[in-house]
């Protein structure tokens, strides 16, 4: 018998995820769970203030999207709960209609979730250019650094030794051993120091009450009618798209930092499938949380759906079982998490002198204007689309400037042969019908675009411009030169754009 031939039992290693394979990993995973569950609890209880609901809303969104997306998800390791981007979106349809009108969006979001996934709206995000990927990161580590900064304003004396020391410990405990993870040490080293010595400090159980069950699953308590569909509608189209394009922008940069690929229309329909799921459960929905997973990424070093699982898991384990110690955890050790987080988050290589120097002014402006936006609006999303908009500005006014025409008479001044080169769209074809001399020119032009690509009807538009003024003066226009791509569009299109 052939030894190339596989055991069973080789077979079954094989097909078990590496956490079952190595126990290294799987005290990784358990760890790093544990630590975003801890972070979870005082954001998800913030956000539900934030959509205007009972902080156990919040906190049962984080545990079903949490749990749910580790299964049908598509990018390992990633973290989605409540957040702040969706309680501002769907914060006013409660304010209005209340509670049951919210559950029922959160649904309705998750089916439009699948449908855009399904139909291949993650493509998109290959036009998301690489300064708005660098603003987008800086502007998340600066809203990070900001969202901290009222926990440790107006508040007692101790919350800052507190949060220096806990950020020491964060700095300086992983030179000793890296076996456990340092922002679950410093919070467990705060937390005895506080309860110890007696400290009077803001603590995690002064955000709100902690859920005491389990959510049990039901139906949205709404009319369903065509009037309820048409209220819930509009915010749930934009939670779809606001919750897609982070959970979309968070994939793409820990596929950067895991150096791994992602399948983005996975994830898409797993936002949606996890979304329904939340509804279902009454909580007020979410997507992937950039903190978090940076938590969890980054600094504990989880690599697998593990990791996601547990971190929703124990979450309600803590709140359930442990909700008068976790209620005791100072408000200072979290903090000093999300602000390590936050430094560690930033691109600091792309703001160093020798950098700008290098970048391309155009660049530099995109990734500035990006940052700005996000910080302004406190909306990751708006930030993306504007900063990618700003640079398929920049981009087309660069690329305009590289179509050139050359005119060269023939020596019996019987015709002129004009080479056109570069790439022909809206931007560069808008002048490119001033390039030409109607009424000096012989009798006979020759257009030749060997060496230019049509890209849009505009190009189109303007060669048919081109050769109608020399008509107008009885001259003839000959155009070649045409790539097959040129030549089929100019076919189809010449002579059919006339306003």
């Amino acid at each position: 018998m052939s030894s190339s031939v596989p055991s069973p039992a080789a077979r079954l290693r094989a097909l078990r995820p590496d956490w079952l394979n190595d126990p290294r990993v799987w005290r990784t995973e358990i760890l790093g769970g544990l630590v975003v569950a801890l972070a979870l609890i005082p954001e998800a209880i913030s956000f539900s203030i934030i959509a205007g609901v009972d902080p156990a809303i919040g906190l049962f969104a984080s545990f079903t999207m949490a749990v749910t997306i580790s299964i049908v998800g598509g990018r390992r390791a990633m973290i989605s709960a409540a957040t702040g981007a969706v309680a501002l979106v769907i914060a006013p349809l409660n304010r209005e209609h209340g509670l049951g009108y919210l559950v029922a969006a959160v649904i309705l979001a998750g089916v439009f979730q699948i449908v855009l996934g399904a139909l291949g709206v993650a493509k998109l995000m290959r036009f998301v250019p690489r300064s708005v990927m660098v603003g987008f990161v800086n502007a998340l580590a600066i809203l990070i650094f900001m969202a901290q900064v009222p926990e440790m304003h107006d508040v007692p004396w101790p919350v800052y030794p507190l949060i220096i020391g806990g950020l020491a410990l964060m700095v300086f405990f992983p030179k000793i051993t890296k076996v456990v993870p340092a922002p679950l040490v410093s919070i467990v080293v705060l937390t005895a120091i506080t309860l110890a010595a007696g400290i009077a400090v803001p603590t995690v159980g002064d955000k709100g009450d902690l859920p005491s069950s389990l959510p049990v699953p039901g139906l949205p308590d709404v009319p369903f009618t065509l009037d309820t569909l048409t209220t819930i509608a509009p915010y749930a189209l934009a939670m779809a798209l606001v919750g897609l394009m982070e959970s979309l922008m968070t994939a793409k940069l820990v596929d950067d930092i895991t150096d791994t690929r992602s399948s983005k229309t996975r994830e898409s329909i797993g936002q949606g499938i996890a979304n329904i799921v939340t509804g279902f459960f009454g909580g007020m929905g979410g997507c992937a949380m950039i903190g978090q997973t940076m938590i969890n990424v980054r600094v504990s070093g989880a690599r697998t759906r593990l990791s996601t699982f547990l971190a929703g898991s124990f979450l309600m384990v803590l709140c359930i079982v442990f909700g008068p110690v976790v209620s005791d955890i100072p408000m200072a050790a979290l903090v000093a998490v999300m602000v390590m987080v936050s430094f560690a988050t930033f691109d600091w290589h792309s703001i160093a002198p020798k950098t700008l120097k290098r970048l391309p002014a155009g660049e530099i402006a995109v990734m500035v204007i990006t940052v700005a936006v996000v910080v302004a609006t406190h909306n990751l999303a708006i930030g993306v689309v504007v900063g990618t908009v700003t640079a398929m500005v920049v981009f087309a006014r660069r690329v305009a400037h590289l179509a050139d025409v050359t005119a060269v008479v023939d020596p019996e001044g019987t015709q002129v042969v004009y080479a056109v080169t570069g790439a022909l769209f809206f931007a560069s074809s808008n002048d490119l019908v001033h390039r030409f001399d109607y009424a000096g020119d012989p009798d006979k032009v020759v257009i030749d675009l060997t060496s230019a690509h049509i890209w849009d009807a505009s190009s189109v538009a303007a060669l048919d411009t081109i050769t109608g003024k020399y008509a107008q003066r009885g001259k003839t226009v000959e155009i070649i030169g045409l790539n097959e791509h040129s030549a089929r569009m100019h076919g189809a299109l010449s002579g059919e754009l006339k306003v």
